[in-house]
């Protein structure tokens, strides 16, 4: 089987842990997007990952992970994060593979990008890591290709700033370079889990533009960026949390206001904080018309909830249905940040189940509150939720459906 996992919202939804944690049932984990910004945390029997480049599957013994064509990739930045893994007691070698057709992000790229932002029309709170720079130029056929490293032709067109800063990365990625299609057309025959960075509310097309990443966050991406046809793929699933979050500039509709205790409560518990950056996230209700917009513009087979325990304490707990906008109520999702910056959610709420979730391993055990919460969100985005995270570890995950389990039809 060939799955897709996305973030269903603006990113940081949990997508880490649950690759990981999907990645038992897979052989391989394929990275299609994306670069240095995103930021996977993975807790396993006590220890704590901290992954940008790597694809999550790599904690999990004897998987393979491949960095796909639609990356762009800091060889830096990627030495550096294979090293802490080895540091931290991950045996990463020849299980890591980097697609000959990924873009490379250059030093140059990172002073570009931070002078761009400054030069903005409209500022969007750029991680200033070249990634942006790195698509563009990607877009603009002036890229430098991974592959390139290792023909003369190509390495001999290179500035010579940029050859001393990729000489000392060429024979480590030498080992780690394929064909990325001929690689995955011979594992044809494997089950491959394809995962997603930042969130679908981010994506360049369909995302809150220009808010968004320079890459593909939707599903749609993983064909172009995994090496393989869009009828290759057998299911994709969407992650979200229980409530909403958002870093760097952007629309929000569903935003606590600055010092609302709700949204305050709700950063600390649930600890938003991006791992990449270290910045606060902002906090909000869950929202459920951007979150149905997600399930249909990614053909959602079914949702993956996290960090339903952040609500634990919580005497209530409220989700957004639809926008008030000039005057009327709408539960589709506008295109235009002026129209996203001008709603007012309406509001349903919920009562708290004031029960600790973190031991709950079946649907059964979950307090009859939290069902009816999560059924809810079912109801309204017509998508089930297959899987419900109750806690940071691998453990603390409720498998209501396998997302490896075949249709009968």
């Amino acid at each position: 089987m060939k799955i897709v996992v996305v973030g269903a919202q603006w990113g940081d939804e949990g997508k880490g842990k649950m690759v990981d944690r999907l990645a038992d049932e897979a052989d391989l984990v394929v990275r299609f997007s994306g670069g240095a910004n995103a930021g996977h945390t993975v807790v396993a029997q006590g220890v704590t990952y901290k992954l940008h480049l790597v694809p999550s599957g790599i904690i999990v013994p004897g998987k393979v992970a491949v960095l796909g064509s639609g990356m762009v990739v800091d060889p830096a930045a990627l030495f550096s994060e294979l090293d802490e893994l080895a540091r931290q007691g991950v045996n990463w070698q020849g299980r890591v593979w980097v697609s000959d057709r990924a873009h490379l992000v250059l030093p140059t790229y990172k002073e570009l990008d931070q002078e761009m932002e400054t030069k903005r029309r409209v500022p969007i709170g750029t991680t200033g890591r070249g990634i942006g720079i790195t698509y563009a130029l990607k877009a603009h056929r002036d890229g430098v290709r991974v592959g390139e490293l290792f023909v003369s032709a190509c390495w001999d067109h290179l500035r010579p700033a940029e050859k001393e800063f990729l000489a000392p990365f060429r024979e480590r990625l030498r080992p780690m370079v394929t064909d990325l299609v001929a690689f995955m057309r011979r594992n044809a025959h494997r089950d491959i889990l394809f995962e997603g960075a930042q969130g679908v509310l981010l994506d360049l097309d369909y995302g809150t533009y220009p808010f968004v990443s320079s890459g593909y966050s939707a599903a749609g991406g993983a064909a172009l960026g995994g090496g393989i046809g869009p009828r290759h793929i057998d299911k994709v699933f969407g992650v979200f949390k229980a409530y909403s979050t958002r870093v760097g500039n952007g629309p929000f509709p569903t935003e606590f206001t600055t010092g609302n205790p709700l949204g305050e409560k709700l950063r600390e518990v649930g600890q938003e904080y991006g791992v990449t950056t270290g910045r606060a996230r902002r906090t909000g209700f869950l929202d459920l018309v951007a979150l149905r917009y997600a399930c249909w513009t990614n053909s959602l087979d079914g949702l993956i909830a996290t960090k339903m325990d952040v609500y634990d304490e919580f005497e209530e707990v409220q989700v957004c249905t639809g926008y008030k906008l000039n005057g009327q109520v709408t539960d589709d999702f506008p295109a235009t940040v002026a129209e996203l910056e001008a709603v007012e959610p309406v509001i349903k709420s919920f009562p708290g189940w004031k029960t600790p979730l973190g031991e709950c391993r079946t649907w059964d055990s979950l307090p009859v509150k939290a069902r009816d919460y999560l059924s809810f969100i079912e109801s309204f985005t017509g998508t089930p939720i297959d899987i419900v995270s109750v806690g940071a570890d691998r453990a603390q995950t409720i498998v209501r459906k396998s997302p490896w389990t075949r249709s009968s039809l």
